[in-house]
């Protein structure tokens, strides 16, 4: 578990590993799963026996518009599907907290729901910006919930070069490596991860255009 005592240094290893994993040749990613737009990834964690996610697609809107729906705060509850239950527990300087979320059940309720308390962190990355976070230790588990854990992840939204066009177009590129924990077979957890996230982007892109 990652400690709060330096949120700095914790800040600065977080954005430095995702940057690492933005910079992964391509030839290191296999396909996991693909729709119409957007594509998902993946390769062996080099932080625990799962995968390290990579999904990326087209989203009509400017990154700050993007990001305020993903990252904590008031949208991100109302529109993602997965999540039952988000709160800040600690709000921290230079755009870090503390949150607490719950998640729905899945495959059938195969995999129970699952709970994290995650560190977050917002920054500016080239022209976009860059909402990262990992799990850390906080407060004692919820005994309705299995705590689940993350492992840095993160989601990059630039510009693209026509964003100049209406509406703007971001590219969001997201890293995600969780370990759900529990007695859950491998291949269940690989067949979940992949179809969350391709859902993630369909109930991001409604929940924008709604707006």
């Amino acid at each position: 578990m990652e400690s709060l005592q330096e949120p700095s240094a914790l800040t600065a290893r977080l954005q430095n590993t995702l940057i690492s994993y933005h910079n992964l040749d391509e030839n290191e990613w296999r396909v996991a799963k693909k729709s119409k737009d957007v594509t998902v990834w993946r390769k062996s964690s080099e932080e625990f026996h799962g995968y390290l996610y990579k999904a990326q697609g087209m989203v009509d809107d400017n990154p700050n518009r993007i990001v305020d729906y993903i990252r904590p705060g008031p949208y991100r509850l109302d529109w993602d599907s997965l999540m039952t239950a988000m709160d800040i527990i600690e709000t921290l300087d230079q755009g870090c907290c503390v949150m607490r979320y719950t998640t729905a059940g899945q495959l059938w309720n195969i995999i129970a729901p699952r709970e994290f308390i995650d560190f977050s962190y917002t920054t500016d990355y080239q022209d976009g910006l860059l909402s990262c976070g990992i799990s850390v230790e906080h407060e004692e588990q919820h005994q309705s919930y299995v705590r689940g854990f993350n492992h840095p992840c993160g989601w990059f939204c630039v510009p693209t070069p026509d964003s100049t066009t209406t509406p703007a177009q971001s590219l969001l590129t997201g890293y995600i490596q969780t370990d759900l924990r529990g007695m859950i077979p491998q291949s269940v957890v690989d067949t979940a991860m992949a179809s969350t996230l391709i859902n993630f982007y369909t109930d991001l892109r409604r929940a924008l255009k709604k707006a």
